[in-house]
């Protein structure tokens, strides 16, 4: 599986050992050789422990809590990695933190998804492979390529066969997330709906009313991320006074950060589906709400041609 870049090789950060392992099963590399310790301080030590030198390297790291430790993590991995001679350097980051914070919505405060990109593109990365980015445009602060790779992959397949036949309405949790409704709408040739919401306060949402019909339809429910389930459960809620027949919800990252999975458990919301670029905690791993379904095999695709600088342009399309 070489080319003019060198070996395939693939390197996990402690974020997501278990999807990385299975990325390297999928693709039958093993997973690279790397020490990763804190001295007494807590200052992050890496160490890469076999040769790398005019490789062709795919570092795989989650940028999830504690957001600020895997971060460091993965520049120090990188900045590693480019001292130690590698022949390219990929970060492969299955879920990018600090997405939310992608403009400047108020005096003095940072772009913080820019200044994470400007750290990666400095550490040495000549790529990024990232999923469901927050906000598209977050592409265009890298100077580097970037692939946004889709959870669509393996979330419509299982929708098209699970609820076949059914009365179907897809909906957007906000206005941001309808291109994402219109797309599965146009593919499952159902209707869409948008939840109209206000946030009063970081991390608190209200929701007003539906835009769209919803009575006796099941619900869909996309989103990128559900970090407290608030947006989740609160849409939920209001979709089955609207007369929604059931709600199911279908989320890449599984933040589910505070009392979110009480949340969950406790909503009108049949079954939260979610994809495993962030690792699910015990409490999280319990709760029979929640469903885990892999996206280690796009991520092997997406790795296996980008190594062979083959078109991966099939990974970004919903798949009828």
């Amino acid at each position: 599986m070489g080319n003019s870049r060198g070996e395939l090789k693939i390197f996990s950060g402690s974020s997501n050992p278990v999807l990385s392992q299975s990325i390297c099963n999928t693709i039958r590399v093993p997973l690279g050789k790397a020490k990763l310790t804190r001295f007494s301080d807590g200052e992050l030590f890496v160490e890469i422990q076999e040769n790398v030198r005019g490789r062709d390297v795919f570092v795989i790291q989650s940028l999830c809590h504690p957001v600020n430790d895997h971060l460091v993590e993965l520049l120090l991995m990188i900045d590693a990695l480019k001292r130690a001679s590698a022949g390219r350097i990929t970060a492969t980051i299955p879920y990018y933190g600090y997405a939310r914070q992608d403009r400047k919505n108020a005096p003095r405060v940072p772009i913080s998804a820019k200044l994470v990109a400007d750290l990666i593109s400095t550490a040495g990365a000549g790529r990024v492979v990232t999923m469901d980015l927050h906000a598209g445009q977050i592409q265009g602060f890298f100077n580097i390529p970037v692939d946004n790779l889709y959870a669509s992959q393996v979330f419509f397949p299982f929708i098209k066969e699970e609820f076949m036949g059914q009365k179907l309405v897809v909906i957007s949790p906000d206005a941001g997330g309808m291109p994402r409704a219109r797309a599965y709408g146009k593919a499952l040739n159902t209707n869409i709906a948008m939840i109209d919401k206000r946030r009063p306060a970081p991390n608190k949402t209200e929701v007003m009313h539906i835009v769209g019909n919803v009575e006796g339809d099941i619900s869909i429910i996309l989103d990128d991320m559900a970090d407290t389930s608030g947006t989740l459960t609160e849409a939920a809620k209001a979709l089955k006074e609207h007369g929604a027949k059931r709600v199911y919800a279908f989320c890449t990252h599984p933040v589910l950060s505070g009392s979110a999975v009480k949340r969950l458990h406790e909503s009108c919301i049949e079954m939260a589906y979610f994809s495993d670029t962030i690792p699910l905690g015990p409490i999280a791993a319990e709760c029979a709400k929640i469903k885990v379904m892999s996206v280690s095999d796009i991520f092997a695709q997406a790795i296996i041609g980008i190594h062979k600088d083959d078109s991966i342009s099939k990974l970004f399309a919903i798949q009828h």
